[in-house]
């Protein structure tokens, strides 16, 4: 017994036997089949009389088996990795070996004294089909021995959920992998059509008639992997997530598969080889769609341009520098006034992008004479400006410093773009710009309204301007484009990366109400939608992004807590800060949207404003702000935007009662 041990584990230690060996291994079943299909119709005496032709006829039949094996490859594979495709070329070479023995069959028959016994059609039948018996039991005995001799007693035993060609998928690769990390035990079903089949000899489980609980606590499974086409239905399927999380399963998902193929065709096996499974975090759980961004349009767009990112270190300008990246632009200008993050980006345009030549700027966009002499130099094609204030709590107690950077800024970044002739400027904004209650808000909402009106500005220009006899040229006017949306997930300050940190320290987890909702997307989706509506706005729109389901604060906390699998980890509510509102709106209480070209983007319908009187109005509400008087500061705001209505804020509150 211990020398068998040894045997299989020293053939199992080695990286293959040459096809050779498996060659002659073939062989010797070919010629063992030969001689029980002989004797079978003709007896023992026949055969021991007939024993020097008979072997010297299954030589020629080993010899022809060369044939088929070339033909249909059969040993391109190794043995102990056998799958039913290679079975499948064992069946299909000696197919063609029987075909080429029987004509041979004919010829060793009629030749002249022949030094062989030729062997009838049905020895040759009975033969082919007891090798080919053979050949499998051979490979799918190989098979089991490997795979008892390297399971891993640690695995984890797991679940998958997807069924059908995305799940078998990744089946095949889990029990390919070496050394194993889980044992699959069986699959989930969104429905009862599989209910009681099996795949890959496991068990299909249906969400629909099966207990969970029941399965999970008797197969004692320990994990839950997540094929890559089943993301999203496992995403909005919160009910079974609080099942699992709820009896300490973990979940995994594959890294790289959270988009699909762009045609939405299936994943093919090897679509499956080489990637990693990784442990879910809670923005992997969040109920999404998928969003599909035509990037070739896009693109075609962007190769070649000279591209500004103002806010480029940041968390949305930073991923906007990547995805345009890949598209070729002629160079590009990245500014932000963060020095180490700006030096990472450096770094990362020299390690992922060294053919792209750009150019890190540090410095502040408020800085009219140094942002002058950039746009004179560089000569900027399209403008991306994400450079802004965005903390709600931080502007409240600082307004004057969120007009002079975030609306005097978007003004300088703004006029420098018409004055050089940039074809296209983008500006990003947020939801809390619609009724804003809070300073950040506000002041966003008053950039919105800046660009919008100078949009409005260029355009009747354009209708009025009349090219001369001389000059059939004519003039090139920037085209102003606004987007609008949400929560970011993972972006520098928001709640997740502070939630995860107090997990991590032990709690407690700060919740400012247990009411409180928000909106969130992944940068890359979100940057995809600026991409796609930058470039193709005509000018003047504010575009609004679908953010989908909202989520509830206090329970996305709950749920990290769970995932983390912290203990006596508490959630505490510390109350409304300055400013918040227990909700985002997406659209003003005035605008009405129209569809575009995009399903989740709508084009929102705003009132317009003349250029003159609100380039007046921010002028005057710059050189207020200079003064640094919190009140009289607001107090212009809210004149300008008389929407604006503090919420939690007791020092703004009395000006809307006055």
């Amino acid at each position: 017994m211990n020398f068998i041990k040894k045997l299989v584990n020293w053939y199992f230690r080695r990286n293959s036997l040459p096809y050779w060996c498996i060659f002659i291994l073939d062989g010797f079943i070919l010629l063992f089949s030969g001689l029980v299909g002989f004797w079978m119709f003709s007896g023992w005496e026949n055969l021991i009389q007939h024993i020097d032709g008979v072997f010297y006829s299954l030589m020629i039949y080993v010899l022809l088996s060369i044939i088929g094996t070339r033909v249909f490859h059969t040993y391109s594979g190794i043995v102990r990795y056998s799958s039913f495709v290679d079975l499948q070329r064992v069946a299909y070479a000696n197919t063609l070996s029987l075909a080429l023995s029987i004509g041979v069959h004919y010829l060793l028959f009629n030749a002249p004294n022949p030094p062989f016994e030729p062997l009838h059609g049905r020895h040759l039948l009975v033969m082919y089909c007891l090798a080919t018996m053979l050949m499998w039991s051979v490979r799918v005995v190989v098979k089991s021995l490997y795979d008892l001799t390297t399971l891993d007693v640690q695995a984890s035993r797991v679940l998958i959920f997807g069924v059908t060609s995305d799940g078998i998928g990744l089946a095949k690769n889990i029990r390919s992998q070496r050394p194993r990390r889980f044992v699959v035990k069986g699959f989930i079903a969104s429905t009862s059509r599989y209910k009681h089949n099996r795949l890959l000899g496991e068990r299909v489980y249906s969400l629909d008639d099966d207990d969970m609980r029941e399965i999970i606590y008797s197969q004692r499974i320990e994990a839950v992997l997540v094929s890559p086409q089943r993301a999203n239905d496992f995403r909005n399927n919160q009910e079974l997530q609080n099942v699992l999380i709820g009896m300490g399963v973990r979940i995994y998902m594959a890294q790289g598969t959270k988009e699909l193929r762009s045609d939405g065709s299936l994943l093919s096996d090897d679509d499956y080889e080489g990637y990693q499974l990784k442990e879910v975090s809670v923005e992997d759980l969040l109920p999404r769609n998928e969003i599909k961004v035509d990037m070739a349009s896009v693109g075609e767009l962007l190769n070649g341009k000279r591209i500004m990112i103002t806010g480029a270190a940041g968390s949305i300008g930073s991923e906007m520098v990547r995805q345009i990246a890949v598209y070729k632009p002629a160079s590009m200008m990245l500014i932000d006034q963060a020095e180490t993050p700006e030096h990472d980006i450096r770094l990362m345009m020299a390690r992922e992008f060294p053919e792209i030549k750009a150019e890190t700027l540090v410095t502040n966009i408020c800085q009219k004479t140094r942002m002058e002499k950039v746009f004179e130099q560089f000569r900027p094609d399209y403008v991306f400006h994400a450079a802004a204030y965005k903390h709600v709590p931080m502007m409240e107690n600082n307004p004057s410093e969120a007009v002079l950077n975030n609306i005097y800024g978007t003004k300088v970044i703004a006029d420098l773009s018409v004055k050089y002739g940039v074809k296209k400027f983008v500006m990003v904004s947020t939801d809390k710009a619609v009724n804003p209650t809070n300073v950040m808000g506000c002041s966003k909402r008053i950039c919105e309204i800046y660009v919008q009106a100078l949009d409005r500005k260029l355009k009747i220009e354009q209708l009025q301007q009349r090219p001369s006899s001389s000059s059939k040229k004519r003039h090139v006017y920037t085209q102003f484009v606004t987007t609008r949306f949400g929560n970011v997930l993972g972006s520098n300050g928001s709640v997740i990366p502070l939630f995860r940190e107090q997990i991590r320290n032990g709690g407690p987890v700060t919740v400012t109400d247990e009411r409180i909702v928000r909106y969130f997307m992944l940068i890359p989706e979100a940057c995809k939608l600026v991409l796609e509506a930058g470039t193709k706005g005509n000018g003047g729109e504010i575009f609004v992004f679908d953010m989908g389901q909202p989520v509830k604060i206090a329970d996305l906390a709950a749920r990290m807590i769970k995932l983390s699998g912290a203990k006596n980890v508490e959630i505490k509510y510390t109350g409304l800060r300055d400013g918040e509102k227990l909700y985002e709106e997406m659209l003003n209480d005035k605008e009405k949207t129209k569809p575009t070209f995009h399903e989740k983007i709508r084009i929102a319908k705003v009132l317009e404003y003349d250029y003159d009187q609100v380039s007046k109005d921010i002028d005057e509400l710059i050189e207020l702000s200079k003064q640094y008087d919190d009140i009289a500061t607001v107090k212009r705001m809210k004149e300008i935007v008389p929407e604006y209505k503090s919420e939690n804020s007791p020092k703004y509150e009395s000006l809307d009662r006055k």
